[in-house]
């Protein structure tokens, strides 16, 4: 399963993402989303799993969960958008993470792109793929691509798509 993952839209999709995940299976994205246009272009494009994020209205949140949890190929996989970073998570995820850690936890939010191992949680990965978005104060626009094959992560990528909006 060839997997996109991006956050932190903030209503604006850079066109180059079709182009990155055109040979993905699905496109996963950790909320922030900012305008439903965003998430219906990527849902026509390829199947698509999102949250909403802080600054999503009420009509995202109803499309979308807070929390997703679900498994492909082989691992459980968790994704919401504000999750904080090993080992300083937010007091809601870290409760959640103490009763049942997943292999693979997935948030956005900080426009921080991250990817961390982390031992207090049976070593599950920790992925952040920073900010795709024209807002905020990242200064580089980026997205990770990565393969899951039978309980393996195989050929993760960082994705940089140039400058923010602001920085042009």
């Amino acid at each position: 399963m060839k997997i996109g993952l991006l956050s932190d839209t903030h209503s604006f999709l850079d066109p180059k993402v079709f182009d990155y995940f055109r040979d993905c299976d699905e496109i996963w994205h950790a909320g922030d989303i900012g305008d439903r246009s965003v998430t219906d272009a990527l849902d026509k494009f390829k199947p698509l799993r999102a949250v909403f994020g802080n600054i999503d209205d009420k009509s995202l949140q109803a499309l979308y969960p807070e929390d997703l949890h679900f498994t492909c190929e082989g691992f459980i996989i968790w994704m919401t958008h504000i999750g904080g970073a090993p080992p300083n998570y937010n007091p809601r995820v870290k409760k959640l993470l103490k009763q049942q850690p997943p292999d693979i936890f997935i948030c956005g939010h900080s426009h921080i792109l991250r990817v961390k191992r982390d031992p207090a949680f049976n070593n599950m990965l920790y992925l952040n793929p920073g900010a795709a978005g024209n807002h905020g104060f990242h200064a580089i626009k980026t997205l990770m691509r990565f393969e899951l094959v039978k309980k393996e992560i195989k050929n993760m990528e960082v994705i940089e798509l140039g400058k923010r909006g602001a920085l042009l």
